[in-house]
């Protein structure tokens, strides 16, 4: 099990940040932007050529996925 060490929105959002770099830093993706908005940070990954913006979560998630598929 996963180390979940966020309690609130802001650290959720920099462990998202801490995840996409592992994961650029592995070269499981080619770049991760994040676009700060008062209310909230917004992440984009690419998955091809395309890239959705995705919320906190969904990039915790989908980055977290990524790094557990890549150290089974």
């Amino acid at each position: 099990m996963s180390d979940r060490s966020f309690h609130d929105q802001l650290s959720l959002e920099e462990q998202a940040v801490e995840l996409g770099k592992k994961a650029m830093a592995a070269g499981l993706i080619p770049s991760f932007t994040v676009h700060y908005y008062p209310d909230t940070w917004q992440f984009s990954i690419p998955v091809g050529s395309a890239s959705e913006p995705l919320t906190p979560e969904e990039a915790y998630m989908q980055l977290q996925r990524i790094l557990d598929i890549a150290t089974q």
